[in-house]
């Protein structure tokens, strides 16, 4: 019983936080959002337009057919999405890391949409 309990408070504080930090950011159409979704196997990525509630752009750890480990391949997810972002048009994103902590493959996300052209 303990541990389902812990369970239900660690994903009401991962809803907090996310809650928090969307609060604060909003995209629009020449900023839109980069929004990044990680599990413990896969990593997401997408730009939202907020005022009109649409997907600009996304990428995902599936797109890259590579073996290769974690923190590269989410590298390659964010140049892969900074690509796409490109040919629509966007260079001025705003970062949007939902619950999770700015570390690890969030980061390397981050980073590769930089190297990519991305600025945020």
């Amino acid at each position: 019983m303990k541990a389902k309990n812990a369970f239900k408070q660690k994903r009401l504080k991962a809803h907090l936080r996310a809650h928090r930090v969307r609060a604060r950011i909003h995209g629009t159409a020449e900023q839109p959002r980069l929004s990044v979704k990680r599990s413990l196997k896969h990593i997401y990525a997408q730009l939202i337009d907020d005022s009109i509630g649409r997907t600009l752009a996304a990428a995902s750890d599936m797109d890259v057919t590579e073996k290769r480990k974690p923190l590269e391949v989410a590298k390659l997810v964010g140049k892969l999405l900074a690509d796409r972002a490109k040919q629509k048009g966007v260079n001025d994103v705003t970062f949007d890391r939902g619950s999770y902590r700015y570390h690890g493959r969030v980061a390397a996300l981050a980073e590769g949409a930089r190297e990519n052209g991305l600025s945020f």
